[in-house]
């Protein structure tokens, strides 16, 4: 379950490449693409820039390289040339990527063309949110720590968090122990240890909690269609604390 120094400095370097995919994407004009186009123009990145392996492919019969979870799709958005990112939406764009044997894990919410303002305070207070959780990171620390400032910040906000679905330990495969839930009891849950790996990344909806699964078995929709926001970076327990290691380089301010 944990890792050592210098598997940890692997998955970091498999964080930098995917932080850069981020990067890449932030430079792309979304509005008006498909869906599917957004999964090619990633893997093409990730495979023919990076030298790397998109690890979502194939994982569980899968056949794409991101989720792309739009307006209430809360998670696990399959990518389809029917599908277009219109001006007003916005969309989770969830990717893993694998290099050296190690995988890390890094979603971003994106606001396409001009978002109306319920919609960017929804995306605003999930990105807070994920941030809650991480810095409430450190050993000695309880994975019900991590939930509870995730949660007490979405609620405080008039948001819910989803409880289906949550962070995972992470390394050589992609889902490890342990489950990493986005609410729960102050000193409740596993004890954080130095050298642990996981994903922190919660999904906050503007109405109810509740979620459903479509019939394609894999798009999980808010049940009462209101927006649905989601942010993900993996992370690893340090000596003294916690260390992004899909960390963007916008966000080295938030980090400190």
């Amino acid at each position: 379950m944990t890792k050592t120094p210098a598997e940890i400095e692997l998955m970091a370097e498999s964080g930098r490449l995917l932080a850069s995919v981020f990067t890449y994407l932030d430079r792309q004009p979304l509005a008006g693409m498909s869906t599917m186009a957004v999964n090619d123009l990633v893997e093409a990145y990730i495979v023919d820039d990076l030298g790397a392996r998109p690890a979502s492919k194939g994982q569980y019969d899968y056949a794409f390289v991101l989720n792309c979870s739009r307006n209430d799709v809360v998670c696990h958005g399959v990518p389809s040339n029917d599908e277009f990112l219109e001006d007003g939406d916005i969309v989770n764009l969830d990717i893993t990527l694998e290099k050296n044997g190690f995988i890390a894990d890094s979603s971003k919410t994106y606001l396409i063309g001009q978002v109306a303002a319920p919609a960017q305070r929804l995306v605003r207070t999930t990105y807070e949110a994920m941030w809650k959780g991480i810095r409430a990171v450190r050993p000695g620390a309880t994975l019900g720590d991590i939930g509870h400032a995730i949660e007490r910040h979405a609620k405080r906000a008039g948001y819910s968090v989803v409880h289906d679905y949550c962070g995972h330990g992470i390394g050589r495969e992609m889902h490890e122990a342990p489950q990493v839930l986005h609410y729960g009891k102050p000193g409740t849950g596993m004890r954080l240890r130095e050298g642990m790996t996981f994903t922190i990344e919660p999904m906050l909806n503007e109405g109810r909690r509740t979620v459903r699964t479509e019939d394609d078995g894999w798009t999980v929709v808010t049940t009462d269609g209101k927006l649905s926001a989601q942010f993900e970076h993996t992370v690893a327990v340090t000596r003294d604390g916690v260390r992004v290691l899909t960390l963007r380089p916008e966000e080295k301010r938030a980090a400190a």
